[in-house]
């Protein structure tokens, strides 16, 4: 069956680039396939959704078919896709906008995307269910503003040095810093408050970074467990996206009962939340062998050599048929959701 899907791409938030990339590929896998593409630009600046130059928004038409509307004239669609990173896209917000105009859509859900955006609160689900975390610390930016001592007291007395200081609420390393010591906690965490009111500060772990791909709803499909190596000094912005910064061994050459618990982990996160459609997942391997959950990434980096098509494709997936069943899981979900709506 042919679907006009919406691929919505961009987005206001400090990812829009890499979402601009990832959807480039989406868009060029749903062209090579019986799928028509189109394409939507969320402007950066004003968050107005842009479809050929003009402006359009997500409705629902007369007879419950969502439609792109320009004015008075619409164009049916039968999906939407979003391949948005971040803020803005996917945190909630726009699958709100799907399920308001009674749009199928890929992905997690309104409130799984809230809560796997939100570093601080998904730790709270980890912690719930019994999978491990690092030890960390919530800062808000009025607590900072109003007692800065005090805050720095609970991350000496909490946390300890070195650590990380991180916008709770954004991805790609974007405002993360490596704190050494006492003296550089005010600069990093002004930094990571340039972006987010609520910053996470987190205990570095000595140990390996890897990552599981997880995809389906009710039931589950989970890639084999890869490993992420680099020669920076941890995993900032330039070295995941600038050219051979980063390699991915998959399956990562790791003890099989540290593989096994990072793949259960992964899924039984994955439930807790209530994902749907996709997920990678990245943890900490210490070097006893213990496996710490870091976050879950609703819609992670896109293009066919991102981590998780890569992880995904070790499992045996391809990245067309890897889209193509992202796509019958977004209509799936849809239509398994009808029945309990009003």
């Amino acid at each position: 069956m042919s679907l006009r899907i919406a691929v919505l791409r961009g987005g206001r938030s400090s990812e829009h680039e890499v979402s601009m990339a990832s959807a480039d590929a989406v868009i060029a896998a749903l062209e090579a396939g019986p799928h028509e593409p189109i394409p939507v630009t969320i402007d950066r600046e004003s968050g107005l959704w842009r479809r050929d130059g003009q402006t359009v928004q997500l409705a629902p038409k007369g007879n419950g078919t969502p439609e792109l509307r320009s004015g008075i004239d619409g164009e049916p669609i039968d999906l939407v896709f979003p391949v948005l990173h971040g803020p803005f896209g996917e945190d909630g917000t726009v699958q709100g906008a799907c399920e308001t105009a009674g749009a199928p859509y890929v992905g997690a859900g309104v409130a799984a995307s809230a809560v796997a955006m939100d570093k601080g609160m998904f730790k709270v689900f980890m912690n719930d269910i019994g999978i491990a975390t690092a030890k960390h610390a919530l800062l808000t930016h009025a607590r900072w503003r109003q007692d800065p001592a005090g805050a720095a007291q609970r991350v000496a007395k909490n946390i300890g040095y070195p650590c990380f200081s991180k916008p709770a609420r954004l991805g790609s390393s974007v405002g993360i810093s490596r704190v050494a010591d006492a003296s550089e906690l005010t600069e990093a965490l002004d930094l990571a408050f340039v972006h987010d009111s609520r910053v996470l500060v987190e205990t570095a772990i000595v140990g390996r970074e890897i990552e599981v791909g997880v995809l389906g709803n009710d039931e589950l499909e989970v890639s084999p467990v890869g490993e992420i190596s680099y020669a920076s000094d941890w995993y900032d912005y330039s070295t995941k996206y600038e050219p051979n910064q980063m390699s991915l061994t998959v399956p990562a050459d790791i003890p099989e009962q540290s593989a096994q618990s990072a793949r259960e982990a992964a899924a039984a996160a994955f439930k807790a939340i209530d994902c749907a459609g996709m997920a990678r997942v990245d943890f900490f391997l210490e070097p006893s062998g213990q496996v710490l959950i870091s976050e879950l990434n609703t819609i992670p980096g896109f293009t066919p050599t991102s981590v998780y098509a890569s992880l995904m494709q070790a499992g045996g997936m391809d990245y067309e048929t890897l889209i193509e069943r992202l796509d019958q899981l977004g209509l799936e979900r849809a239509e398994a959701a009808s029945g309990y709506r009003c």
